[in-house]
């Protein structure tokens, strides 16, 4: 089975991740994902031989609107997400505006949003389609997040360094998953 249909099988058979990007897909937005963490971290814990951890810290809803970019957006976005499923924090992040927060060129979709992003595992998203299948989206592959690795993205290696290295540690992914290896 090949990388993809791995993660489609991971965030399809876990129950709760399934029905969190229902409550999203309802939401019918352009271009929309639950990505970071949330595939992320389900992955890990497979690869370590664990069930699948609960949905802790935010749950990174990201969507490409250039008509929507207001910041109030995202947060009337937020509200609605918490009122259909509350307990979760919601963090919802139109990618047409966030090229600006990151001094980036403006991006042309949430894949190209999250070629930015700054570990290669962590530029992996997914949503619900409305054939009721897993699809996926992973602009910088799937294989470090297989192979346990964790790399910057090109911008982390130098120019951000920094916080590629304070995420580690601030994170604690090496404690939680002790198979990861840091690389780059």
């Amino acid at each position: 089975m090949n990388h993809e249909a791995q993660v489609q099988q991971i965030i399809s058979t876990d129950a709760r991740r399934w029905q969190v990007l229902e409550v999203v897909r309802r939401l019918d937005l352009p271009d929309c994902w639950i990505g970071a963490g949330f595939v992320r971290n389900a992955v890990w814990d497979h690869l370590h031989g664990r069930t699948p951890s609960a949905l802790t810290g935010d749950v990174d809803v990201i969507w490409f609107d250039p008509a929507r970019a207001d910041a109030g957006e995202d947060q009337r976005l937020e509200a609605t997400l918490r009122e259909l499923a509350p307990g979760i924090d919601w963090s919802v992040k139109n990618q047409a505006r966030m090229h600006s927060r990151n001094g980036d060129a403006p991006y042309g979709s949430s894949a190209e949003a999250m070629s930015f992003w700054c570990e290669t595992a962590t530029a992996i998203a997914v949503r619900r389609t409305a054939e009721d299948e897993c699809e996926v989206s992973a602009p910088l592959g799937l294989y470090d997040l297989f192979e346990l690795l964790l790399r910057p993205s090109r911008r982390f290696v130098v120019e951000k360094r920094s916080v590629y290295e304070e995420r580690i540690v601030a994170k604690a992914w090496l404690s939680k998953w002790p198979r990861l290896r840091c690389v780059g």
